[in-house]
């Protein structure tokens, strides 16, 4: 009797093998910025250590320079920098990461639906993402942010509303590349429904592009925040963020430098942490092994 013949399928390690495998192929400047960005949220957990120091007004001691008593010297009001650069840390971090997701949601909705229909519907999300892409990011950022509601929520969703299109395009490329491979023929051929095949099938063999595109949208939504915040639209008092810190700087800048440096320096180090982790991923998702 003859053997039925078995339609190849995708053989894929474990989701721990693939972590593990990815860890030991990032570069030393990856490993470096994976620990600071560690690091980063070890400091954002402990800021509410810090909460009542960083709200306490001292006009007394308004403006004071780096010492032992202040690390980072005073604000305008008196008030310690360190502890306020400390509080501003899980408020930046957070809102990157889910403004981050949020994009990353919308831009694989999009990109998935393009390349997995195509025709038509590609042509029409494909002017989608580029009209989106036409329009000046900050201007749009700006409209959004001062027509909304000030909030959190708000400044997550005008965010992540903006910066979907590059996750669309990665999306839409990996969708179009693996949709015709076998294993997505044969979840059609047993009659899975296209949002199954998208979400079970497709989605875990795109994500590792993805990954890396979400790893530098972190690092963009902290940037986006920090600069709605400068530019005073973007989280109202008593909310604490390093852009809302440094809004205050450049009336002072002459006499209390302190107040741009430490907080440019934690946004500097943030953002770069988060770039050079996204191209340690692009390097270690990308580079040919075993599977």
């Amino acid at each position: 009797m003859s053997e039925r013949p078995v339609s190849p399928t995708p053989v894929s390690a474990t989701p721990e093998k693939r972590r593990r495998r990815i860890l030991g192929r990032l570069p030393a400047s990856g490993r470096a910025a994976l620990a600071v960005v560690l690091l980063l949220w070890i400091v954002a957990a402990c800021s509410p250590l810090l909460a009542e120091r960083a709200g306490t007004i001292r006009l007394r001691e308004r403006l004071a320079p780096p010492s032992a008593a202040h690390l980072f010297g005073t604000d305008d009001l008196g008030r310690d920098l360190f502890a306020r650069v400390v509080c501003a840390t899980p408020i930046s971090l957070a809102i990157g990461l889910v403004a981050a997701a949020v994009a990353l949601g919308v831009g694989f909705a999009v990109g998935a639906t393009a390349g997995w229909f195509g025709g038509a519907v590609d042509l029409a999300l494909s002017r989608l993402i580029e009209v989106v892409l036409c329009f000046p990011v900050l201007f749009l950022l700006l409209a959004l942010a001062a027509f909304l509601p000030s909030s959190p929520l708000t400044l997550i969703l005008a965010i992540g509303l903006t910066a979907w299109p590059g996750d669309a395009r990665y999306a839409r490329a990996e969708v179009m590349k693996i949709k015709d491979l076998d294993y997505a023929r044969a979840a059609r051929a047993a009659g899975a429904s296209t949002p199954r095949i998208l979400a079970r099938h497709l989605l875990p063999n795109a994500l590792p592009p993805l990954i890396v595109s979400a790893a530098f949208g972190i690092g963009w939504a902290i940037l986006a925040e920090a600069a709605l915040s400068f530019l005073g639209v973007g989280l109202p008092a008593p909310a604490i963020s390093w852009g809302g810190i440094l809004s205050v700087a450049p009336a002072y800048i002459d006499e209390a430098w302190w107040i741009a440096l430490f907080p440019g320096l934690a946004l500097f180090l943030t953002v770069s942490a988060y770039n050079l982790l996204a191209e340690g991923l692009r390097t270690a998702t990308t580079e040919k092994g075993p599977v």
